[in-house]
């Protein structure tokens, strides 16, 4: 029995005796590069390394960064996801860390840089250069300032990053905004190591031997970063728009309608992926078209569904642009702006090419071999009749010309009918001789 017991005792070990097998190897660093403007695109790339980190159980995750900024709101996402991460996190600047890129490098939990490089110059700016308003500054400084604090470093550096009144003697002067070099971000503890390479760098934080990952990157992440350029955003926005116009302008053709929707489906999927555009901004959107499409073929004139319509379209297509909770949009700094011009500039230019191509795009053979034009006019011989009380026998006269069809009319009351026999010219003086269901034939009066 002590046997059985000690033997079960030892199995319970073997998990353990496994893990610890599999730990002696060495670390693994995931490498996760950072070298393009801070957008959607970033921060994609950011949830994945860590989804694939995981699954490789890394210990270390390196960024290698070289930018120049980018959008505040994907660079605050970026920083929450390193400061509460469970990974060792090292930041391998090479060999610009400036604006949004210096917020994310203060986030991991050490920092090294390539000769010659530089962190800083964190003021939140337009996509003109100009400087944004006070309220943006003081949000980014906060940010700026507590990522400092959480990581162990100087708040008032991180501050004067942002903010040219803040003044620091032997560091920076009032009325600057403060950016380090790599030798003077070592010397004022913004910086552990500068590297030549990020093996060196690696060596310097201790890592000797270790496992280097990096990401592979797929037609989809391609896909899905050419969508989400603001260029191919603003055309996709274009054919969404322009296709519900030619809609409603000839209602029925369903090839506009089909371009309007294959765009929206284009526009609003990646944008979904990326976690900026959510369930209730889809269904903005919808709502809008909704709304517009029964102000125009259910009540007449254009009222408050109109105005409705379009105010919930607009802003359902620039919420999903930038990350938000809900109307709260003080991440996103001025992007909510951008996106508000980006979408009314599309409105803007869908009008006026409109106006402009309009006809010819319906007259085109392209257009007509795409949708049915022919139409069952009276003067052709098509005609519509109406159900009424049998006219046999009856007189009347033609209204119009009747070859063979045309219109009579029959105790005061107009109707379409169909001449058995000779064309008859407007005026004459008629005889219905036969009324079957909706049909009316007719012969001159003699």
């Amino acid at each position: 029995m002590s046997r059985i017991l000690f033997f079960l005792f030892c199995l319970s070990w073997l998990p353990g005796f496994a893990q610890d097998s599999l730990r002696k190897g060495p670390p693994i660093v995931y490498q996760l590069d950072v070298r393009e403007n801070i957008g959607p695109a970033s921060l994609r790339k950011m949830r994945k390394a860590f989804e694939e980190a995981s699954k490789v159980n890394a210990s270390y995750l390196l960024v290698h960064m070289n930018t120049y900024g980018g959008l505040l709101d994907a660079a605050d996402s970026m920083r929450t996801r390193l400061l509460k991460s469970g990974f060792k996190t090292i930041v391998y600047i090479n060999n610009n860390a400036a604006s949004a890129g210096a917020l994310i490098a203060l986030a991991c939990d050490s920092i090294y840089m390539h000769p010659g490089g530089t962190i800083g110059a964190a003021s939140v700016v337009n996509q003109t250069g100009e400087v944004m308003p006070e309220k943006y500054q003081s949000y980014m400084r906060s940010m700026m300032r507590a990522t400092a604090e959480v990581q162990g470093r100087d708040p008032r550096i991180a501050e004067a990053f942002v903010d040219p009144a803040v003044e620091i003697p032997g560091i920076i002067a009032s009325g600057k905004v403060l950016t380090f070099t790599s030798e003077e971000a070592l010397k004022q503890g913004y910086c552990e190591g500068i590297a030549g390479t990020i093996d060196e760098a690696l060596k310097m934080a201790g890592l000797e031997d270790y496992e280097l990952i990096k990401p592979e990157i797929t037609w989809t992440d391609r896909l899905i970063d050419f969508l989400i350029n603001p260029m191919v955003s603003g055309i996709l926005l274009m054919l969404i728009l322009g296709g519900i116009y030619f809609e409603m302008q000839s209602p029925g053709i369903g090839f506009a309608i089909g371009v309007s929707v294959a765009a929206a489906v284009l526009y609003f999927m990646p944008l979904y992926i990326e976690g900026l555009a959510a369930n209730w901004e889809i269904l903005l959107f919808l709502v809008g078209v909704v709304l517009l499409a029964i102000e125009i073929f259910a009540i007449p004139g254009f009222g408050v569904a109109g105005i409705l319509g379009i105010i919930s379209m607009v802003c359902g297509l620039a919420f999903s642009l930038v990350l938000n909770d809900y109307f709260n949009f003080a991440i996103s700094g001025g992007n909510i702006v951008n996106a508000f011009l980006l979408v009314l500039a599309s409105i803007i230019l869908t009008t006026v090419l409109a106006f402009m191509f309009g006809k010819n795009i319906f007259s085109s053979g392209m257009f007509k071999k795409l949708t049915l034009t022919d139409e069952q006019r009276s003067s052709e011989g098509y005609v519509g009749t109406e159900r009424g009380d049998n006219l046999a026998g009856q007189t009347g006269r033609a209204l119009t010309d009747l070859r063979p069809s045309g219109k009579i009319e029959v105790n005061g009351r107009r109707y379409d009918a169909v001449s058995e026999g000779d064309f008859l010219v407007k005026g004459t003086e008629i005889e219905v001789i036969k009324h079957e269901t909706f049909s009316i034939f007719v012969r001159q009066k003699h």
